[in-house]
């Protein structure tokens, strides 16, 4: 094989929604990137999934000019429902208790848009990028080898930036005598389908001694569906009558009147875990997004949380390179690990409140009621849900 060099001053592992939108928050501010991605443009662009913005998300793809599309298209909320079996229903209203509101909108839109602005701007992506790999990272000079259609490539760098998931390189290079990992893998799963049928005005959660349910929306004309199944369950096991007719028994009768059932497009399970990785540097490496932490997707953090570390990242790699200091570089770990944990923690409890728990006994059940019945009753404990649903303030 013939061999390839480059040079940037930050590499960026993961063409997904947080390394596009590194890199074009560095290339707003003439820090040179580039992107390399395994997959191509195409299989990113296919993903599904989650569709949730806090109101920093928001707020972040408003101020670096990525608002426009979300602004005309996005769907802005209020809050979210929560119906329970045999109780009142509940909404989580971030706009009374916090001022603000979430937003829907889709993933896939966001990574169009940003794919859009990287190409308009001149970014530097390359797709199908094999073998990736990071080399000598806590030296002055880290670099980054590839291979891309038979030519071993390598970029010299300053700083590399692991934006690559769960099953990435970036934090597979952290030494297991440095790497702390927590995890929780939960029994269940949960068994989503898209269709083309319009989807309820809000999205609901729904509690049911059958398991949990979700109603979500991606635009006027396509819905998005949940509905707890077994961690062992297999699509095959699950025909679309069979989908619906769980779906529809786990909502009110008046509220599964409402719900338009269809073919459908897209069927997939998702297993949920709640994972944590520390320290969130190694070297002059940094990890973001699911790299670093995964959170089950019930408190629709996972794509927010990978906002807010690019947030404090992009303002580490900015302060470095424009006033030649290094506090928030230093910082990021701690930062963006405060801010992790407590979107791990809101998922956990979301998750316990909502689903069923194999071999849970009549006391989990009492206190699963009594969180719900708090929830309707005590304004203070609404006011910190609504806080903690809109999204955490980012640290200065």
């Amino acid at each position: 094989m013939s061999a390839s060099r480059q040079r940037t001053q930050v590499a960026i592992i993961g063409g997904g929604p947080a390394g596009l939108l590194l890199s074009h928050i560095l290339d707003q501010q003439g820090i040179d990137t580039i992107v390399l991605e395994r997959q191509s443009k195409d299989y990113v662009l296919a993903r599904i999934r989650a569709g949730v913005l806090e109101a920093g998300s928001v707020q972040l793809l408003r101020d670096v000019g990525l608002g426009a599309r979300m602004d005309q298209h996005g769907k802005p909320k209020d809050g979210t429902g929560i119906v329970w079996q045999n109780k009142p229903a509940f909404y989580i209203n971030t706009a009374e208790w916090t001022g603000k509101q979430i937003m829907a909108y889709g993933q896939t839109a966001i990574t169009e848009d940003l794919y859009a602005a990287r190409e308009r701007d001149g970014g530097h992506i390359i797709n199908e990028a094999a073998n990736v790999a990071l080399h000598d990272l806590t030296s002055d000079t880290p670099h980054v080898t590839y291979e891309k259609d038979g030519v071993i490539c390598r970029i010299d760098c300053d700083f590399v930036a692991a934006c690559d998931g769960f099953h990435g390189i970036g934090r597979q290079s952290i030494p297991s005598d440095v790497l702390k990992t927590f995890e929780r893998v939960y029994p269940f799963g949960w068994l989503g389908i898209m269709a083309k049928v319009p989807p309820l005005p809000d999205f609901v959660y729904a509690y049911h001694e059958k398991g949990f349910a979700l109603a979500a929306q991606r635009n006027p004309m396509l819905s998005r569906y949940y509905v707890q199944c077994d961690a062992t369950d297999t699509i095959d096991a699950w025909s679309d009558d069979r989908f619906w007719d769980e779906l529809l028994a786990r909502f009110p009768s008046d509220m599964a009147s409402q719900i338009v059932t269809g073919p459908s497009i897209e069927k997939s399970i998702a297993p949920l875990r709640s994972f944590v990785a520390e320290p969130m540097q190694y070297g002059r490496m940094y990890l973001a997004g699911d790299a670093a932490h995964v959170v089950p997707p019930t408190g629709a953090k996972g794509l927010n949380l990978a906002f807010s570390d690019i947030y404090y990242l992009s303002r580490g790699f900015i302060e470095h390179y424009k006033n030649t200091r290094a506090h928030y570089l230093e910082t990021y770990s701690q930062m963006a690990l405060r801010r992790v944990w407590s979107a791990v923690n809101l998922s956990w409890r979301l998750t316990k409140l909502l689903h069923r728990f194999p071999q849970e006994d009549p006391f989990d059940e009492r206190i699963r009621q009594n969180d719900y019945d708090l929830l309707l009753t005590s304004p203070a404990v609404q006011s910190a849900l609504a806080h903690e649903y809109v999204g955490l303030p980012y640290e200065d």
